[in-house]
């Protein structure tokens, strides 16, 4: 899954960086914005079945690469 979860971030930020800096800022960094954090969370239900509310995260719970595979998981064992 967390391969599944990286191709979708390259796709999504269209930059291979995220592979290698997973505790980068990804808004800060300005790799990521509110509208490619909506597309994620809405292609990570469609591609693993986990849905992430908008209203349950707040922007520093998923600002890394790290925090995002670990909400993921946290939600599929859940």
């Amino acid at each position: 899954m967390e391969e599944k979860i990286l191709d979708l971030l390259e796709e999504i930020c269209e930059d291979d960086i995220i592979r290698e800096e997973r505790d980068m800022d990804l808004f800060e960094e300005d790799i990521l914005d509110s509208l490619g954090f909506a597309e994620l969370l809405t292609r990570i239900e469609e591609e693993t079945g986990v849905i992430i509310s908008p209203s349950e995260v707040v922007r520093d719970d998923i600002n890394t690469v790290n925090k995002i595979l670990e909400l993921v998981k946290s939600k599929k064992q859940g």
